[in-house]
This record gives structure tokens, C-alpha cells and sequence, in this order.
């Protein structure tokens, strides 16, 4: 369980290099834009916070309710949505997925009760469920095994930079929009960062391919490499029904650490600009600018990360530390946030060392479960 299996991909597949890349320029870097602003909707409602609660007279349980009660919906709807991708196919439902949430997250501006609150953000998390996984079902019908890794990790580095970017942004919106024509800056945050996903999704379905054989960038010897190399990838692979999954000791094993992982997280994005202002910087642009330094370096240290456990063929002690050191480093700035300097240091420790887990984390399932 401790290392990665080297893979070596055969001289045919080799040869299609240039066919690889151009097919990763065309796909990756719009998917790369999509999650980015999913993941800025999911926690924008951070820095909405900041100015929300005061004017609707919101109570913190009542936020915090509101918050995590997005992954009810999105835990409730992540195997039927998934379901229908295969049905409909993942261009096109990958697009609806992005134009209902983006809808559903700029609905947020006309939020006025602790109700409407929880039931949009409920709402999010059922228009949004299913699109990571749907993500990367995409990317299996176009790289195979031993270039997906490197894809998939692309993709993730999404996070940090939306968090970053996001952090800035929001920080502005609040600042500077609060009050213009009538509204007030969380209200503007919502719409901003919301519609960008409606076009997105109309991007997605207009300029993705849901085939190898629809791709109009690649020549026909191209697409019957890399057709050919897909259905090698997928030669003698195993299924595995649901019952085994859910008997599997391992399974459990790893989505309780991925659980762990990802609470962490979010409790840095939904708590860092609350812990800023504590400290005693009161101006949102302010706040947003502290909190993009956290981001900026776990952008950095997921690739510091990820070259350590390539290198070193090994998983296990690179997710374990990071997320030994992101735990400390969250407590230690919680527990300090009266002084904003040691804040930061815990926050920006925390925050590198659990992002940087992420992509590292993702290695394991097939290793684990296809060793049981």
C-alpha cells in the first residue's frame, strides 16, 4: 500500500504524443476554468458572510447551517446524477450541471430568510452533484491510465488558484460594489461569481467532444491511436459490483480520510475571512488580499508535493504528514487569531499542507483497490 506501481506505456501510444497534446490543450484548460468556478460558488459564501449575517440578521448557526448544508444535497444526488451522465453523456451533462448552479448560485442575491438561505444552498449542492466524478469519467474516454494522473492533477490545481483569484475578487466586490444600484456587495458577489458558470456550460456543450471519433483537431490515424489505446487501457480491468465496494474495508478506510481531508478544507475556505476580521482588519479588500496568501502557497506546495511522490513512487507518508502538518496548522491558527500575523502563518501552513494532499490522495484508490 506503500507504492505506486511504475507504468510504462508501449511505443505505439508513445507516438501519439503530439496528438495527446493537442487534445489536452483543447479540453483541459476550459475544464480547469469549470472547476475553478465551481469551487469559487461553493465557498464565495465565506466572504459573503462578512457582510450577510449584519444585514439579514443572521446568527453564526445559522450560516453555518447553511453552509454545510450544500453537501446534503450534493451527497443525496451524486450517484443519480452520475447515473444520467452516462445516460445523456458527460458534454451534456456536464453543461447542464454548470448553468443550473450558476443560476441557482446568483439566486443567492434575493436570499432573506434563514429558509430561503438553506434551501438554495441545498439546491446548489443537488445542480452541482456529480461533477467532479463526472469530470474525471471524461477524461478516461480520452487518456488512458499512465497519462490521466498527470491530467488529473492539472485539473486539481484549479483549487488553490480559485481560491486565490477568488479571494482577491470577492474581497473587491465586497468593498467596492456595496451599495451600487441599490444592493448590497454579498448581493453583487453572488450574481458575479455565479453567472460565470452559465456561460461556461454553454462553452462546455458547444466546444467539447463527447468522442475521440467527434474530435475535429485530430486526424483520423490520430483518433485510431488513441481509440486503440483506451480500449488496451480497459482490456482485462476487472469490475467491481457495489457490494464488493461496500464490503471493502479499504473503501471505507479511504473515504473516511478523504472525509477528514476535505473537512479540513472547507473549513479553511468557509472560515478564513471570519478569522481575518477577528484579528482586526475590518476591510474586505483587505481580507480578501490575506487570504489569497494561504492559496499562493498551496499552489506552490502541491506541486512540490506532487514531484516528491512521483520521485519517490510513494503516497502513503506524503498524504499522512500533509495532513498531520494541515491539521496543526489550522488549530494553531484558529487557537491564535487574535494576532494576525500568527494567524497567518498557522492559516497559510494549513492550508498549503492540506490542498497539497489532494492530488497526492488521489493516487491511492486504484493502487489500494486494485491490490485487494
Amino acid at each position: 500500500m506503500n507504492h505506486i506501481p511504475a507504468q510504462h506505456p508501449d511505443p505505439d501510444d508513445q507516438a501519439l504524443d503530439g496528438a495527446y497534446r493537442k487534445t489536452a490543450w483543447r479540453v483541459m484548460p476550459l475544464l480547469m476554468v469549470c472547476f475553478l468556478v465551481a469551487y469559487l460558488d461553493r465557498v464565495n459564501v465565506g466572504f459573503a458572510k462578512l457582510q450577510m449575517l449584519d444585514d439579514l440578521a443572521f446568527s453564526e448557526a445559522v450560516y453555518g447551517l447553511g453552509a454545510g448544508i450544500f453537501f446534503i444535497g450534493y451527497l443525496m444526488f451524486e450517484v443519480p446524477s452520475n447515473i444520467a451522465l452516462h445516460r445523456f453523456g458527460a458534454r451534456r451533462w456536464i453543461a447542464r450541471i454548470m448553468v443550473t448552479w450558476g443560476l441557482l448560485s446568483a439566486a443567492m442575491m434575493f436570499v432573506q430568510t434563514p429558509w430561503s438561505f438553506y434551501a438554495l444552498r441545498f439546491l446548489i449542492g443537488v445542480a452541482e452533484a456529480g461533477f467532479f466524478p463526472g469530470i474525471i469519467f471524461y477524461l478516461t474516454t480520452w487518456f488512458p491510465g499512465h497519462r490521466r494522473g498527470v491530467m488529473v492533477a492539472l485539473f486539481i490545481c484549479a483549487l488553490p488558484i480559485s481560491n486565490l483569484l477568488g479571494s482577491l475578487i470577492s474581497g473587491y466586490i465586497m468593498q467596492y460594489m456595496n451599495g451600487v444600484a441599490g444592493y448590497a456587495g454579498w448581493q453583487w458577489l453572488f450574481v458575479i461569481e455565479g453567472l460565470p458558470a452559465v456561460f461556461l456550460g454553454m462553452a462546455v456543450f458547444c466546444l467539447l467532444r463527447d468522442r475521440i471519433a467527434d474530435a475535429s483537431w485530430l486526424s483520423e490515424a490520430e483518433k485510431h491511436g488513441m481509440q486503440a489505446a483506451i480500449d488496451r487501457d480497459n482490456q482485462g480491468k476487472q469490475g467491481h459490483s457495489v457490494r464488493e465496494g461496500l464490503l471493502n474495508p479499504k473503501i471505507w478506510l479511504l473515504g473516511a480520510v478523504y472525509f477528514c481531508l476535505v473537512m479540513g478544507q472547507y473549513i479553511i475556505s468557509f472560515w478564513m475571512p471570519t478569522i481575518i476580521r477577528n484579528s482586526g482588519i475590518d476591510q474586505p479588500w483587505v481580507i480578501g488580499l490575506l487570504s489569497a496568501i494561504p492559496f499562493a502557497a498551496a499552489a506552490v506546495a502541491m506541486v512540490l508535493v506532487g514531484r516528491s511522490s512521483d520521485r519517490h513512487h510513494e503516497y502513503r507518508w506524503h498524504v499522512a504528514i500533509c495532513a498531520t502538518l494541515g491539521a496543526a496548522g489550522v488549530l494553531f491558527g484558529t487557537l491564535l487569531g487574535d494576532n494576525l500575523w500568527l494567524a497567518m502563518i498557522g492559516l497559510t501552513v494549513g492550508t498549503a499542507a492540506m490542498i497539497s494532499s489532494l492530488p497526492v490522495f488521489w493516487g491511492m484508490p486504484t493502487a489500494v483497490v486494485g491490490g485487494a
